[in-house]
C-alpha cells in the first residue's frame, strides 16, 4: 500500500477511535438492549415526555453505532480491495478502492466533529453577542468586523440570522450587537468563540499609518428549548421601553419600541428592537431566560466556568484569538495553537478548523495537534 494512502487509513482509523471513545463503544450494545427492552414496555407512553426523551436517547445511540460500524465495515473491504488488486496487479481496482478510502476520510471527519457535539444544549439555536473594548473607533469597527465574520460563518452553514439588538459606534462600527443564530448544532459550534479577540493592523483611521491593537469581545449562550423551564420572579426584572437606534444597513432593524430587561439579581441586561412591544418583550424574556440557564450550565460545567471567568475583559490577557493583519498575516487560536495565514478567509467567515479544534481539545484536554503526535 502506498505510503500516501497509509497516512489516509490512519486518519480514518484515528477518527474510528474517537467515535467509539464519545459512545462508550465497550458499553454501547448492552445499553442499546435496555434501550429495546424499555421500548417495549406496554405502559411506556403513560408518560408521553419521558417516552419520547428515551426514543430519542436510543436513536442517538443507534445513529452513533451505525455509523461506527458503516465506517469499520468501508475501512476493511477497501483495504481488502487494494491488497487483492496488488496480488493480481489490476491498476483499476486499486485506483477505485484508494479514491473510495479518500472519500471515506472525508466522511469519518465529519461524523468525527459531529460526535463532539454531544453537550446537553449543543443541539441549540444560540444567541451571540458582540461588544467592542476599549479603544473608541477602532474597537467599535473591529466589533462590526467581528459581526459580519459570524454572520457569514452562519450564512455558509445555512443557519438563520436575526438581529436582536445593536448600538452603533460614535463614528464608524458598532459599540455591541446581539445576535439569534438559528440552526442545528448552532450553539455547539459557537460556544468555542465566548472571548475576548484581539486585532492587530495599520489602522485606516490613522493618518500616520500606524499600528494599532484593539480588542473585542464575543459571548454565545444557548436558546433555552420550551421543554426547558426557567422560572423568572416579576419582582426580580426592570422593563424599559426606548426608542432605538443603529447605523442602518443590510443586518440592521431599527424601531421606535425597543424593549430592556434587566435581572436585577444577577444584573443581567438583554434588549430586543423588533416591530412591537409585545414582540421585543417576549424575545427580551426568552434571551434573559437563556443567559440564565447559561448560567446553570456554568455551575454544573467547572471547565465551561472556568473559560467564561478566564475571558475577563476586553483587553489585554484575556484574548483567546489574535488576527493580526500587520506586519504579517496570521490569526492564532491560543488555547489550542491552531492558526492560518488565510486571513482573509477566517475574516470572511471561515472558522470551522478553530471551532473544531476547541472542541478537540475539550474531549481530551489537549490540543489536536498534540494528541495526534503521541498517535
Amino acid at each position: 500500500m502506498r505510503a500516501e494512502i497509509q497516512n489516509v487509513v490512519t486518519d480514518i482509523e484515528k477518527s474510528l477511535r474517537l467515535l467509539a471513545q464519545r459512545m462508550d463503544h465497550e458499553t454501547a450494545q448492552h445499553r442499546l438492549e435496555e434501550f429495546n427492552a424499555r421500548v417495549e414496555d406496554p405502559n411506556l407512553w403513560d408518560n408521553p415526555e419521558n417516552a419520547q426523551k428515551l426514543m430519542r436517547e436510543r436513536q442517538t445511540l443507534v445513529d452513533a453505532l451505525e455509523t461506527y460500524k458503516g465506517i469499520e465495515t468501508d475501512l476493511s473491504d477497501n483495504i481488502e480491495l487494494i491488497e487483492l488488486g496488488e496480488m493480481e496487479d489490476d491498476q483499476d481496482v486499486v485506483k477505485d478502492a484508494e479514491a473510495a478510502l479518500k472519500a471515506l476520510r472525508e466522511r469519518a471527519a465529519e461524523k468525527e466533529l459531529e460526535a463532539l457535539l454531544d453537550g446537553e444544549a449543543d443541539g441549540n439555536d444560540t444567541f451571540l453577542e458582540i461588544n467592542a473594548g476599549a479603544g473608541g473607533t477602532e474597537s467599535c469597527d473591529w466589533a462590526s468586523m467581528l459581526a459580519r465574520m459570524y454572520v457569514r460563518w452562519a450564512e455558509k452553514k445555512g443557519y438563520k440570522v436575526e438581529l436582536q439588538s445593536e448600538s452603533a459606534g460614535d463614528e464608524a462600527g458598532i459599540k455591541s450587537a446581539a445576535y439569534k443564530i438559528s440552526g442545528h448544532n448552532a450553539y455547539g459550534w459557537l460556544k468555542s468563540e465566548s472571548g475576548v479577540h484581539r486585532l492587530v493592523r495599520i489602522s485606516p483611521y490613522d493618518a500616520a499609518a500606524k499600528r494599532h491593537t484593539s480588542f473585542s469581545s464575543v459571548w454565545v449562550y444557548p436558546v433555552v428549548d420550551d421543554n426547558i423551564e426557567i422560572e423568572v420572579n416579576p419582582s426580580d426584572i426592570r422593563v424599559d421601553t426606548y426608542r432605538s437606534s443603529g447605523a442602518g444597513g443590510q443586518h440592521v432593524n431599527t424601531t421606535d419600541s425597543a424593549v430592556r430587561i434587566t435581572h436585577i439579581p444577577t444584573g443581567i441586561v438583554v434588549t430586543s428592537s423588533e416591530k412591537s412591544q409585545h414582540q421585543n418583550r417576549d424575545i427580551a424574556m426568552k434571551a434573559l431566560k437563556s443567559r440564565l440557564y447559561q448560567q446553570e450550565l456554568d455551575r454544573r460545567n467547572a471547565e465551561i466556568n472556568a473559560a467564561h471567568e478566564a475571558k475577563g475583559d476586553a483587553g489585554w490577557g484575556n484574548q483567546i484569538r489574535s488576527y493580526v493583519l500587520q506586519p504579517y498575516q496570521m490569526v492564532k487560536d491560543l488555547r489550542t495553537g491552531h492558526e492560518t495565514s488565510d486571513t482573509k478567509g477566517v475574516l470572511d467567515g471561515d472558522l470551522d478548523g478553530f471551532m473544531a479544534a476547541t472542541l478537540a481539545m475539550k474531549v481530551s484536554g489537549k490540543s489536536r495537534a498534540d494528541a495526534q503526535a503521541e498517535d
